[in-house]
């Protein structure tokens, strides 16, 4: 018997329980042999499982043992032997398709379509990122559908590649990622010494408000630069500046559309701060000890903040 996420689009079949939502993985009968052995035709994909078991703990290291079956347990006892359940996603048009049996669901039921970003909030690290890589290749076998040099409809590599082969001139097109840095920079305050960090308000997140988010400076790596060039580039677009002593932190899948995020964390050097204003509405220096609303819990930039702040002892 093997289980499935299903999604649609960057939303997560889950089910209600008393901690919040937590995936469903369907089971597949026996009587689905065909999807099972087909788990790389168009809208059902293969998941790999890249993590230890250890990373499947809930982020805050609670439990949850009142989880149902059906669901992810994270108990005390299924730490030391988990192993990825979920061994495939797929959509939820694919599931109605091919007569998977889905739980009932209805607006006010226990049991409904959730987006990646709310889930990301509490998730274990390693089922984040599972369901992350399921966001990112159902998308790319939806756009991957025609050969992108000759426009035949493609098809599978045979089991075991994640590729999408042209039958006619034999182009195979894999799953991309795009690499993104994302810099946490600190410097101490002229002032009263206190360490501050850089943090800016992005028009993605929308309009100031009395409450505005505040995120660190991000972008794309370009063609022919290196990731520390990267981040040096993106900090003088967005905010005028100049950063030193650049040192790789950690990295994230993001799966909007199909990005790696490599954290960075620099120390500020020179200049004074002038926001790209299409990018930015405000950009400044905060102390620790009062910063503004920052991105939620799970995300790359939350573990870059808490990072600075770990450092200097100092509690999130």
């Amino acid at each position: 018997m093997t289980h499935t996420f299903v999604l649609s689009d960057d939303t997560v079949l889950c089910r209600q329980m008393p901690d919040g939502w937590w995936p469903l993985q369907v089971q597949l009968s026996p009587d689905s042999n065909d999807l099972n052995e087909q788990a790389y035709q168009v809208g059902h994909v293969t998941l790999h499982e890249s993590l230890a078991p250890s990373h499947w703990l809930p982020n805050d290291n609670g439990n949850t043992d009142n989880t149902p079956d059906g669901l992810v347990h994270t108990d005390t006892e299924a730490f030391n032997t988990f192993t990825a359940q979920a061994t495939s996603a797929m959509t939820y048009d694919h599931a109605v398709t091919h007569n998977v049996t889905l739980p009932v669901i209805t607006e006010s039921g226990s049991n409904a379509f959730v987006p990646y970003r709310q889930l990301m909030t509490h998730l274990p690290v390693a089922l984040s990122d599972q369901i992350s890589q399921a966001i990112q290749l159902l998308s790319w076998q939806a756009d991957t559908q025609f050969c992108s040099r000759c426009a035949s409809p493609t098809v599978h590599a045979n089991q075991g590649e994640r590729a999408m082969v042209c039958p006619v001139c034999r182009l195979r097109q894999y799953p991309r990622v795009q690499p993104c840095v994302i810099t946490a920079i600190t410097r101490p305050n002229p002032m009263t010494g206190e360490m501050q960090i850089l943090l800016a308000h992005h028009h993605r997140h929308g309009q100031p408000t009395m409450s505005p988010m505040y995120g660190l400076i991000a972008g794309f790596v370009e063609v022919g630069e290196s990731l520390e060039h990267a981040v040096v580039r993106e900090v003088a677009e967005e905010v005028h500046i100049s950063v030193s002593d650049i040192r790789y932190v950690s990295s994230q899948p993001w799966p909007f559309p199909s990005n790696l995020m490599l954290g960075f964390h620099a120390s500020y050097a020179s200049g004074d701060i002038i926001i790209q204003e299409d990018e930015l509405a405000h950009a400044d220096f905060f102390d620790l000890s009062n910063l503004p609303k920052i991105p939620p819990k799970g995300s790359i930039a939350h573990e870059l903040i808490a990072q600075v702040m770990r450092e200097q002892g100092m509690p999130l």
